[in-house]
């Protein structure tokens, strides 16, 4: 293992439809990364400022180990579209076209689909309640709360209202009252979603351990995956996010999510 420079750590700021991250490569050095550290370059004010997290470790068994941090401090065992950020800068980086990450959700593919669009599969989705999870068993498709949200598990757990207009609800109210609510005994990303038409949905997003985000690849798989098991869409829609619009895909092996990334600066951040 080797060392990192003395007090220092490097890193990338890269976003996926505003949905930004602070990327900090440990491949083959002593990690530094913990919660301290990742609510302190999670400030928007005093730090760097990011929604999550991603740290890269070196793989045995994948191209590359991704642990993900709440700017809050906790983790996540998910996160989209930072996994398709790190892997558009693994497919500059290594010239590969398909690559296996690896995380706490398990290996997941990705693919360089060319002019700049990483497509990366985020596995099959969780529908039981004791997968998602929930606190007890009941059916995930309409869950007993005012407005009756479908839960989904992601590799962190969802809740995903049907609303007939994003625009009239209050997120950041209602994100938060959800976030905590006690049938999700790991706390829960919440998403209002619109139906525009059979392939086209329109949604807004709270993470659970940030806020309020441009946009959210977990989420999005979770939203995609409760339109269709209600019969309000079809396998395959576009998600039009605050930030931008990702296509998402159902299939036999997993849920695809597809779109742009950007790689914004690199710094380096004083301990």
């Amino acid at each position: 293992m080797t060392q990192n420079p003395q007090n220092i750590v490097p890193f990338m700021k890269m976003h996926g439809l505003g949905n930004d991250f602070v990327v900090v490569d440990e491949r083959g050095l002593t990690p530094r990364i913990d919660a301290n550290l990742a609510r302190a370059i999670g400030d928007r004010h005093r730090g760097v400022g990011f929604d999550q997290l991603a740290v890269l470790s070196a793989s045995d068994t994948a191209d590359v180990e991704l642990t993900f941090w709440n700017s809050d401090g906790s983790t996540a065992a998910a996160c989209g579209n930072a996994t398709r950020c790190i892997a558009r800068h693994l497919f500059e980086e290594t010239g590969k076209a398909e690559l296996s990450i690896v995380t706490e959700r398990g290996v997941l593919a990705a693919k360089d689909l060319g002019q700049g669009i990483t497509s990366v599969n985020m596995g099959h989705p969780q529908l039981n309640w004791d997968e998602v999870p929930l606190a007890e068993n009941i059916d995930t498709l309409e869950l007993p709360i005012d407005g009756a949200p479908t839960a989904t598990g992601m590799g962190n757990p969802h809740c995903t209202f049907f609303v007939d207009d994003v625009a009239t609800v209050d997120l950041e109210a209602r994100g938060a009252e959800m976030e905590h609510h006690p049938l999700y005994p790991e706390r829960t990303n919440v998403q209002f979603a619109q139906i525009i038409g059979p392939d086209h949905i329109r949604m807004r997003v709270w993470e659970r351990g940030v806020g309020v985000t441009l946009a959210s690849g977990s989420s999005s798989c979770a939203t995609a995956v409760a339109a269709a098991r209600r019969g309000l869409t079809g396998h395959d829609v576009r998600i039009d996010l605050d930030g931008g619009t990702l296509e998402i895909s159902w299939k036999v092996d997993g849920v695809w999510m597809t779109g742009p990334t950007a790689h914004v600066f690199d710094g380096v951040w004083h301990i």
